[in-house]
């Protein structure tokens, strides 16, 4: 991993391109309760994410934000099946 900057970059863009892809492209035909549930989903992953990179004190940080950018990348994938399901 290059820095925390670029993965603080990479979650952001990373949502945010899938906030702005299910509010632009998904047409759910009237029922935007679950287009809304993708988008607070991605929020709520957004918040977490960021939280644990400014975690203070964490003894081997190569791993944590490894982990946390494999996070990252699992959640994406998640939310992209769910809006795939739409």
């Amino acid at each position: 991993m290059a820095s925390i900057k670029n993965l603080k970059k990479d979650i952001n863009y990373t949502l945010g391109d899938i906030i702005g892809f299910v509010s632009e492209k998904v047409d759910v035909k009237g029922d935007n309760s679950k287009v809304e549930a993708i988008i607070d989903e991605t929020i709520n992953t957004f918040d977490v994410l960021i939280a644990k990179i400014n975690t203070k004190g964490v003894e081997n940080k190569k791993a944590h934000f490894n982990a946390i950018s494999a996070e990252l990348e699992e959640k994406a994938t998640d939310l992209v099946a769910k809006i795939n399901k739409l």
